[in-house]
């Protein structure tokens, strides 16, 4: 259907079936996406693909499209990606649906790692080792902390840095 342009200049994407309407995208929502591009792009730069706001292929024929995803390094010109280092979403008003219906979607498409940065409550959530359709681990840091994607360990990012 988006082929056909029954959803052009929409915010959407395709989750379980269900085509969602996006949420616009705020101030905050698109600073905390710009700090993530500019740090990790240089940092991982011939080491993994750092897609923004793409289309991922997910379980369930679902296509979300995270805010940040680091991918392994391949072209991606005949189909999306559906496999996934890490992928990041940034809630401002989705916070629930990227913890209750993103988390176990993610899961079921065996990504290792995903984190759901919180801008209301400057945090962020850490989702890893996916099992049977969910995350085995769950971590919530805030303040000072240090991320380091588990795939990618020598790549730091403060929390607070995040909401400068």
């Amino acid at each position: 259907m988006a082929e056909l342009g029954f959803f052009e200049g929409e915010r959407v994407e395709l989750v379980r079936g269900t085509v969602i309407a996006m949420s616009p995208i705020g101030p905050r929502h698109r600073s905390v996406v710009d700090y993530l591009t500019e740090l990790l792009v240089p940092r991982l730069l011939g080491r993994a693909r750092v897609s923004i706001q793409q289309p991922f292929l997910a379980d369930d024929e679902s296509e979300p499209e995270p805010d940040v995803a680091v991918l392994p390094l391949e072209r991606y010109s005949e189909t999306h990606p559906d496999r996934a280092y890490l992928i990041i979403e940034v809630a401002d008003s989705s916070v629930a649906f990227d913890h209750d219906t993103k988390a176990p979607l993610y899961a079921a498409s065996g990504v290792p790692e995903y984190w759901v940065v919180d801008v209301g409550a400057r945090c962020v959530h850490i989702y890893a080792s996916p099992s049977d359709g969910r995350y085995a681990r769950a971590d919530r840091k805030d303040g000072r902390a240090e991320l380091r994607p588990l795939q990618f360990p020598d790549v730091a990012v403060l929390v607070s840095d995040l909401f400068e």
